[in-house]
């Protein structure tokens, strides 16, 4: 009898004190190693851990205990709280504190670099110092102000790394205590106790210790500072959340906190005020402008019985909702909550850089050591002062803040790019699974069509009763007015958006499947298919050319007789997106094939895929078979892509590498799906490719630039170039690099904050003129 799989719940931590690759490493194996742990997924840009566990056998306390053994700060975060306001503090708090920090280093160092490099370069200034102040003097002096560097704002590098070094777990704060307190502790010993070192090794580095720590604290506050950037679109939708609502209660308006409304309540909301909560509007009307939803800027019309959402922004006049969401459910939280898991996602290129992390500390100790040993062996005298300083610029260079920040940092931008742009990430690796999509798969109705019936036609026949075509709509919608069909209900939106005015409607009759009857304006009325004019003897072949040309189209004809004689013929066809054309283009530029899955006739979906060149059509294919019909379509290893947004489309949404959701649709088509749409705007497909190409693209311009950083000056800090060329890295340039990779990576990420949506030219966002964008970013 096979056991019952256990149901899994999930902690969201806040990790404090990680600062490299090696710390991830670390986190995570101490909170994997907790029984009933089954995935624990940490990220150094977010300073998130994300752990699914068996709750039967492990406690939050469990785990946050594990964090803080392995010698790092967590506390859980509520699902409700405002940990993005909190985090985004404690980042503004940290990166000022670098900041004084820094300002004291420099203070320090200047006069330690002062007496001892500019001397090196400038032998009068050397001169002088030994005549007016004397070669031990100067040594003293730079012990007491390296001390101090070293003992105050550089006293965080030997607290966690010392203790990093005592489990012996090191990590780069590990690599900073043992070079710069090599270099502190070396020329000490040359300072005090010279005689304990042969003639040629008495030498004293303490600007090297000084300058490494200061220059390090530099990339780290330049590292803050563009890291407080990376989650700027968490905080401006956390923004976005209004904190108090105008709420009728006993028929009176009161101002009450947002946690103190609740579902069913009534609020009042006037002009140029946000939308504080979800809700249906019960009274009047507005223009409304969601673009925090879903960028599109133009404001959309809001009616009784329309839905709005909370912290969208009413423009113009004022009206009254209905509370239905409220707290976590809201949509505005929904979204934040899949940006967040988006952000904090591990995507399958970041195994890569684990399986290297996992060892690079601990090699790098040993290259250092194995550097060490070799210049004190073979190197030239005094080789015991060159076998210490290529030793503490291994250490140095290699620290590795560049690789824990090159993928994390680029999905936080990236996702939160997408965000702005009302494309989604629900699954963090759809962001990676995208970029090798080689097939879109779209459903017809609802998905490239309104998903609603629209009037396309209507053509008169000669001699009709009604004298103009607006006559005759009239009387025909004044007749379906009386109906509930999506034909009728077609018919009589098109009638209302030319302003004509119904007429009542007699003797009305609906004919099951073929049409109606009834009599307006005193004549007697019949609308419907070809069948329903037979049975009244009505002729109708004089339009037979043209209802074939429309059949061809994907239209319906709709018949309409007036006292007996044919008088006219309507189109109704489901309107193609504005949008959709847009989108295929733009997909066809990335490289990518087109196609359509429906379970429409197979005429209609031929001419809609026509009207938009779709390369492949799977027509008449019920909703059980679209699984089918997306395996078909991965025939020779292809990636397939499937974007939809009813029930009917779930399983194929779930069936395809990556789902896409129409935002607009159901909600088990959105749960099913990896990316949401938060219109039905489609120039996101290609827009979401295209960002998840610039951001694999950006992380492996970072991933490069870490690896092969460490990879060309790892062996120049060892001084592999001095026998032949004479070339050797100090420690203060190694810190100056080191600390310049980690504002590299962070930077490079930050591009892709510019990024435009496909589909849409430079300065006009409502613009229909498709534009692929730069995979590069």
């Amino acid at each position: 009898m096979t056991a019952a799989t256990p149901t899994l719940a999930q902690l969201d931590l806040s990790v404090e004190g990680m600062t490299c690759a090696s710390c991830v490493r670390r986190v995570e194996k101490a909170l994997s190693n907790v029984p009933g742990v089954h995935v624990a997924n940490v990220n150094l840009a977010t300073e998130r851990a994300q752990v699914s566990y068996d709750p039967d056998a492990a406690a939050p306390e469990a785990l946050l205990a594990a964090v803080g053994k392995a010698g790092y700060a967590a506390h859980a975060i509520a699902p409700h709280d405002d940990h993005a306001d909190r985090q985004a503090e404690a980042r503004d708090a940290e990166a000022r504190r670098l900041e004084r920090a820094l300002a004291v280093a420099v203070a320090l160092t200047l006069p330690v670099f002062l007496l001892e490099m500019v001397g090196h370069l400038v032998p009068a200034w050397h001169h002088w110092i030994d005549a007016t102040l004397g070669q031990r003097n100067s040594w003293v002096l730079q012990f007491v102000l390296t001390t101090a560097v070293l003992a105050w704002p550089g006293r965080h590098f030997f607290t966690i790394g010392l203790a990093a070094l005592w489990r012996r777990a090191p990590e780069m704060n590990s690599l900073v205590a043992l070079g710069a307190g090599a270099a502190w502790g070396y020329s000490t010993v040359a300072t005090f106790v010279p005689q304990w070192l042969p003639a040629g090794a008495r030498a004293v580095y303490f600007e090297a210790a000084a300058v490494i720590v200061t220059l390090i604290l530099l990339g780290r506050m330049l590292e803050a500072r563009a890291k407080g950037r990376t989650g700027a679109a968490i905080r401006r939708l956390v923004a976005l959340q209004p904190r108090s609502a105008r709420v009728l209660r006993g028929g009176q308006p009161m101002d009450l906190p947002i946690a103190d409304v609740r579902v069913g309540d009534r609020v009042l909301v006037r002009p140029g005020e946000q939308v504080p909560l979800d809700g249906e509007i019960i009274e009047g009307s507005s223009y409304v402008d969601e673009s925090m939803l879903t960028g599109e800027p133009v404001p959309v019309e809001k009616q009784a019985g329309d839905n709005v959402a909370g912290g969208t922004l009413n423009t113009t006049g004022g009206f009254t909702l209905r509370v239905t969401h409220v707290g976590a459910d809201t949509q505005l939280a929904r979204i934040i909550r899949m940006v967040e898991d988006a952000q904090g996602a591990r995507l399958p290129v970041q195994a890569l850089v684990d399986r290297i992390t996992g060892w690079f500390v601990p090699a790098v100790m040993a290259a250092a050591l194995l550097t060490f040993v070799a210049w004190l062996v073979w190197g030239p005298p005094p080789a015991l002062t060159h076998a210490l300083v290529h030793a503490v610029a291994v250490l140095i260079i290699a620290c590795p803040c560049a690789m824990g920040l090159a993928t994390p940092t680029s999905i936080m931008v990236g996702t939160g790019r997408a965000a702005e742009l009302g494309v989604l990430f629900r699954h963090g690796d759809a962001l990676q699974a995208l970029r090798d999509v080689d097939v879109v798969a779209f459903d017809k109705t609802g998905t490239l069509t309104q998903g609603r019936p629209a009037l396309a036609a209507l053509r008169l026949a000669t001699g009709a009763a009604a004298a103009t075509e607006d006559e005759l709509l009239r009387w025909l919608a004044s007749l379906q007015a009386r109906s509930e069909h999506p034909i009728a209900q077609a018919i009589v939106a098109a009638a209302a958006e030319r302003g004509l005015a119904l007429l009542p409607a007699e003797d009305f009759r609906a004919v099951s499947g073929a049409g109606v009857q009834g009599r307006v304006a005193g004549h007697a009325l019949s609308a419907g298919a070809a069948r329903l004019m037979a049975d009244h003897g009505v002729d109708v072949s004089g339009f037979g050319p043209q209802a074939a040309d429309w059949a061809r189209q994907g239209w319906t004809p709709i018949y309409v007789a007036i006292d007996g004689r044919a008088a006219a013929m309507a189109a109704v066809a489901d309107p193609v997106k504005p949008s959709a054309a847009q989108a295929i283009a733009a997909l066809h530029a990335q490289g990518i094939r087109t196609a359509m899955i429906t379970g429409d006739h197979r005429d209609t979906a031929q001419a809609v895929a026509r009207g938009l060149d779709i390369d492949d059509v799977r027509a008449e294919v019920l909703p059980d078979a679209k699984v089918r019909a997306v395996e078909a379509l991965r025939s020779g290893g292809r990636k397939v892509a499937f974007v939809g947004d009813g029930i009917n489309d779930a399983p194929a949404l779930a069936a395809a590498d990556v789902g896409v959701a129409i935002g607009t649709g159901t909600d088990v088509a959105i749960e099913a799906a990896s990316v949401v749409l938060m219109t039905g705007d489609l120039r996101g497909v290609p827009t979401a490719i295209a960002l998840s190409r610039a951001t694999l693209a950006n992380i492996r311009q970072n991933l490069f630039w870490a690896f092969a950083y460490n990879a060309a000056l790892i062996p120049l800090a060892a001084g592999a170039l001095y026998p032949a060329y004479g070339m050797v890295l100090s420690p203060m340039l190694a810190a100056g690099a080191m600390a310049l990779s980690s504002v590299f990576v962070v930077g490079n990420a930050l591009r892709l904050k510019t990024f435009a949506m496909a589909g849409r030219r430079r300065g006009d966002p409502r613009s229909a003129g498709p534009r692929s964008a730069d995979p590069r970013g």
